[in-house]
């Protein structure tokens, strides 16, 4: 079982940037896929990136591919997401979450999920 805890939200301007943090604790989180999810105000949640457990494979959703940047770092169990030319859209309350298996972008093999982060971006 993975433990996680999101942080670095905030509000910022269409065209600024932030980095989202994810802290994890637990034996299995250097072995599992890890993601990002997001979801907006009367929206579903949607699937945003995600990282292979050894960080040497990267998965983006089409509206942020170019923009964000995910990476992992097993040594200090935290996973992020770099966001950048953000916009009014990409505002959400942002998940970070562990996968069953060391590659998957299904949402439905992610079992840990952590509070979430608020993102607004104002334009």
């Amino acid at each position: 079982q993975v433990q996680l805890v999101e942080s670095g939200g905030g509000l910022v301007q269409a065209g600024g940037s932030l980095r989202l943090s994810c802290a994890a604790s637990g034996r299995t989180f250097g072995s599992s896929a890890m993601g990002w999810f997001r979801q907006a105000p009367g929206k579903e949640r949607e699937f945003v990136a995600v990282i292979s457990w050894s960080g040497g494979n990267t998965y983006y959703a089409n509206s942020v591919k170019g923009r964000f940047t995910i990476s992992r770092d097993n040594a200090k169990n935290t996973v992020h997401l770099q966001m950048n030319s953000l916009k009014p859209e990409d505002t959400a309350v942002y998940y970070c979450a562990a996968a069953t298996t060391g590659w998957s972008a299904d949402e439905d093999d992610f079992y840990s999920w952590g509070q979430g982060t608020q993102v607004t971006v104002s334009s």
